[in-house]
């Protein structure tokens, strides 16, 4: 009987096939053509690549597709397949977005490809979006370095193309910051901002309400004229819900409509994706959705997604019930607005970000701080290298030029670079392509100091007899220049460049071998010295770290810092001689040093000449009252050392801390191994308290006699793992301040934003991890603050911190994690560093800075030593023979103002940069909020005459913030959006359009302004 039921199965199917075959086969001339509908629900089809620039593999590798054992990923083959596929149809479309790989791919073509894809360009079959190198970060990139890796991408696309993309695409990014919405979207000219990672309780709220498009508005102080139209997709980046991945190994059903063939199968897969656009819809307002059809890496074999994407067009529209078009965002953006809707306005920013119960995004705040750090000193170092490249005409010439070191430090804007999301050989990648272009950038500096040395008698900046070298690890004591030549019968000149447009009075350190030296100001005057032993800690440091730098172990080591004060006036230089002598110099100071007693009892306990005191309270560790004699400040604060440990993921829940996710399985305190400071020293120009917490966690406290702050310089790693644990490092300041649950934290170092403690403004947050969950990403500091003071720590690379208890704020310094959390870089956070064949960890040294003011004061500190912070003196070192006389062939002090004018205190120059086409690229920026200081809250000016003394400003545009387009024509051309029960309130006051006569430029409270100057030569004024 089952034989028999087989049979007539078999006859069944064998006449079903038969009747098929009675059907031609012919060839299908699918209808692409298709555009918006009014009155359908209409599915924009988004075909697009994300594409980054480095990750599991370097961005070569990436880019080549070599090294596929880790990931079968080969961007060439995206750009030459999308090409061939946008030829077959010329109602195709296609997004890009990484400059880094597009232009490493526009330089291998023809003329004859290349003006096929300018063709495509021009259509808008080809549209390009975002238009950076990269897609940055959002939480641990700084503002400046956001934009010029911005202007980098979107410079070249107006050269090669004439165009200015007009959409943001942060996709990939993990949580979204203020300044993305405002600086980078709004002042860029972008009509819309368009990602997929927002908390997972807060995107379930959204879809709930209809809440996912939003006008977002950034900036409360720039106010309505930041708002950005902004959509979170319902679904990461990735095609919607139903299986339409169309890679040429993708598993998806493609559409089968050969009626020859088995599985025929178009109204199953039409009625999949009605079904998901239906979905979508109900989630979204207006009859407009978007379907983004890609994911990472895709499009390798492009006409394997665009054959599919044609049929699903030609067929759901057939059916009727929706109708489906290629699209791009521009596209979809203007439809959206064209609905003439309002939108729900958003404020502040999406920090921190989980994608489910304990999952947690935040311990990237912190993941590679010796990475995080080297980027930024690089950044700042950039932000000087590019004033004295166009001071010096170094880029009309042959030689050295800042494009290495820029190329290099965009590619690290990355959100696996800075993030320290990276496996570790991407890391190594970067942090060589940073050494490559600070060694070119290094040259340029250095040729730089010598013309703008020897330039007013007559040498040109090939021709200059002096040698400038720099020290880059001088913070690990190592600075060859000031170890060696003092010991030969030549004193050491230090010339000293100030970046900054206001004149800097500081404090630097030099390592030297011997205390008997002397120090000459730039008019040959002997100035106050000190002589500080250098720590043995820092020697450790030098010994492990020189060698793994150089690959050699120097021959001698110095024993002390010599630290002097310095006098720098604005974009300018200073010039200081260090001599050595038989007996000391008669105001070379050597430091009072104590020492703790046999007893463990501190002769000294009270630290600071100036206005600023410490008293340390020895019984109690790292505890002190802070005072300030001008403010008639006081408050006890107790600092402590802990450490969270990794969750492993070793239970029933899998989520371990990692790269990515901050996990915490309880705390440890690390106690003091003494309670007494190891050391103190004690001079006319700084003390210093040294603690040793462990032999892996030490720390320096200086109290410097002319600033009213506290250094705090750490050392931390290698951090044991002997115990099998991974061990997340913080640090604690706790204080009797009564906050309310209540702290700030900067948005990519420019605006605070307001934090309140287990609490979310857009959703009723229920909390799983109270200390992940309350972290927050740092790159300029926080502060927490009560009815009479304020108390602020500033960073100098990013970091993540919170205030888990009132009155208390922490910062964690360093990470080393022995699980990967399962976000994809499949490899656990444990940096070793191998010298002699024998591998540690990786050992952070940084700083960190601590003010307490009254209630209103702190916003000054802040911004003004954010900035110092960001921008230090830059030191460079030379000879002479004792017995000469520099001044005979050199100027030793001079200003590009003419030392008769400085920016005023809430204005900062972020941007003077020589372009390949002449012009000048000229970012002035002011610092402060609406509403932040009492005086520097206000209107600020700066005279363009006055800071380009000398030279002659024979043109001048204002343009958006990446110099792409003109400011008038972006404010005319950006589309305005209507928002949900208007506040009508009128926009916020900006500065006036610069008079080309006057040329004053006037800046709003956080107002950004740039422009491109025409000069007949950029020079100082001798």
């Amino acid at each position: 009987m089952a034989s028999l039921s087989r049979l007539f199965l078999l006859l069944f199917l064998f006449l079903v096939h038969l009747r098929r075959c009675t059907v031609d086969a012919v060839y299908i001339a699918y209808n692409t053509s298709a555009g918006i509908v009014e009155g359908k629900l209409n599915v924009h089809l988004v075909p697009h690549t994300h594409d980054d620039v480095g990750w599991l593999k370097t961005v070569d590798q990436y880019y080549v597709g070599s090294n596929n054992s880790i990931q079968g990923a080969c961007v060439q083959n995206v750009l030459d397949s999308m090409v061939q596929a946008l030829m077959e149809d010329k109602n195709r479309k296609f997004i890009y977005v990484e400059q880094a790989f597009f232009q490493r791919w526009w330089r291998q073509q023809s003329n004859a490809v290349k003006d096929l894809v300018r063709r495509f360009v021009k259509s808008g079959q080809l549209e390009f979006i975002n238009g950076g190198m990269c897609m940055h970060d959002e939480a641990t990139v700084h503002y400046i370095d956001m934009m010029d890796q911005t202007t980098l991408g979107h410079r070249f696309l107006k050269v090669e193309f004439e165009i200015v993309p007009k959409i943001g695409w942060q996709i990939d990014p993990f949580g979204h910051s203020a300044v993305q919405a405002y600086l980078l979207s709004a002042e860029v000219g972008f009509d819309a901002l368009y990602f997929s990672r927002i908390d997972y309780q807060d995107l379930t709220k959204r879809k709930d309400t209809k809440t996912l498009e939003v006008i977002w508005r950034g900036s409360k102080s720039l106010s309505s004229s930041s708002d950005v139209f902004t959509g979170i997709f319902p679904k990461d980046y990735e095609p919607p819900p139903g299986d339409f991945y169309f890679e040429v190994d993708d598993t998806s059903p493609v559409v089968q409509d050969d009626p020859l063939l088995f599985d025929y199968n178009v109204l199953e897969r039409v009625n999949d994706f009605v079904a998901a656009a239906v979905s979508q819809a109900n989630i979204t307002r207006s009859n407009h959705i978007m379907f983004t059809m890609g994911t990472d890496f895709r499009y390798q074999y492009a006409k394997s997604w665009f054959r599919q994407l044609d049929k699903f067009i030609h067929y759901v529209n057939l059916d009727g019930r929706v109708n489906t078009f290629y699209s791009t965002p521009s596209i979809y953006t203007k439809a959206k607005h064209a609905s003439n809707e309002s939108w729900p306005l958003k404020t502040d920013d999406f920090f921190p970000y989980a994608d489910g119960l304990n999952r947690y995004w935040t311990g990237y705040f912190t993941s590679r701080p010796a990475l995080k750090g080297y980027i930024r000193v690089l950044s700042g170092y950039y932000l000087a290298a590019r004033q004295l490249e166009l001071l010096t005409s170094s880029r009309n010439k042959k030689g050295p030029t800042t494009d290495s070191l820029g190329d290099a430090l965009a590619l690290t804007q990355h959100h696996d670079a800075v993030t320290g999301t990276e496996k570790q050989h991407v890391a190594n990648d970067y942090a060589k392509r940073l050494a490559i272009g600070y060694t070119e950038a290094e040259r340029l500096v250095g040729k730089s100091h010598s013309y703008l040395a020897e330039s007013a008698f007559g040498s040109g900046l090939s021709n200059t007899s002096t040698k400038f070298e720099q020290c880059l690890l001088i913070n690990v004591t190592y600075c060859p220049s000031s170890e060696l030549h003092l010991s030969s019968g030549k004193r050491l000149v230090v010339l000293v460049y100030n970046s900054l447009g206001w004149n800097r009075e500081d404090v630097i350190r030099i390592p030297v071998a011997s205390e008997l030296v002397l120090v000459q100001d730039h008019e040959g005057t002997e100035i106050e010295s000190q002589i500080i032993p250098i720590a043995n800690a820092s020697l450790d440091l030098r010994r492990t770290y020189v060698k793994a730098y150089t690959g050699n172990s120097p021959s001698m080591e110095p024993k002390f810092w010599l630290a002097f004060s310095v006098s720098v006036p604005p974009f300018g230089f200073s010039t200081y001689f260090i001599t050595p002598t038989k007996e000391k110099g008669s105001k070379a100071i050597i430091s009072d040093s104590y020492v703790p007693q046999e007893n463990g009892i501190s002769t000294i306990r009270e630290v600071g000449s100036g206005n600023l005191r410490l008293k340390f309270d020895t019984e109690k560790g790292i505890s002190y009252h802070y005072s300030n004699r001008r403010t008639s400040v006081n408050s006890s604060i107790e600092q402590s050392y802990l450490y969270y440990k990794g969750f492993d993921g070793s239970k029933t829940d899998t989520q371990s801390s990692g790269a990515y996710v901050f996990r915490p399985n309880g705390t440890v305190s690390v106690a003091p191994e003494i309670k007494t400071p190891l050391a103190v020293y004690k001079g006319p120009i700084l003390d210093e308290v040294h603690f040793k917490i462990t032999p892996w966690i030490q720390q320096i406290v200086r109290a410097y006699k002319k600033k009213e702050h506290v250094e705090v310089e750490y050392i931390v790693g290698p951090i044991p793992i002997d115990d099998k644990v991974g061990k997340e490092v913080v640090t604690q300041f706790s204080t009797f301040m009564e906050t309310n649950k209540t702290f700030y934290t900067d948005s990519n170092g420019r605006d605070f934003i307001k934090r309140i403690r287990d609490f979310r403004s857009d959703w009723e947050l229920k909390f799983h991890e109270p200390v992940a969950g309350n972290y927050y990403p740092l790159n300029l500091g926080m502060f927490i603050k009560d009815k009479s003071t304020e108390l602020s720590l500033l960073v100098d690379r990013a970091i993540g911190g919170s205030s888990i208890l009132d009155g208390q704020v922490e910062l964690m310094l360093h990470r080393r994690l022995l699980h990967d959390d399962g976000k994809g870089v499949d490899e656990s956070l444990n940096e070793t560093v191998c010298v002699n064949d024998k591998c540690d960890g990786v050992i952070v040294q940084g700083k960190f800075y601590l003010s307490v003011d009254p209630l209103g004061e702190g916003a000054r500190w802040r911004r003004t030593t954010g900035q110092e912070i960001y921008s230090p003196l830059l030191l460079a070192f030379s000879e002479e023979e004792i017995g000469t006389k520099w001044t005979d062939k050199h100027i030793t002090t001079l200003s590009l103002t003419g030392n008769s004018y400085k920016l005023p205190d809430n204005v900062a120059l972020i941007t003077l940069q020589s372009l390949e086409d002449g012009s000048v690229l000229l970012r002035l920026a002011h610092l402060y909020e609406v509403g932040e200081d009492k005086n520097l809250s206000v209107m600020a000016s700066v005279n363009l005459k006055k800071l380009f003394k000398g030279n002659k400003i024979r043109g001048i545009k204002e343009t958006s913030l990446t110099a792409n387009q003109g400011r008038d024509e972006m404010e005319k051309n950006r589309l305005k959006w209507r928002i949900e029960g208007s506040d009508g309130l009128e926009g916020p006051v900006r500065g006036r359009p610069v008079d080309s006569s006057e040329l004053v430029v006037e800046l709003a409270p956080m107002e950004i302004r740039t422009f491109l100057l025409l000069f007949d030569s950029v020079s100082y004024d001798f």
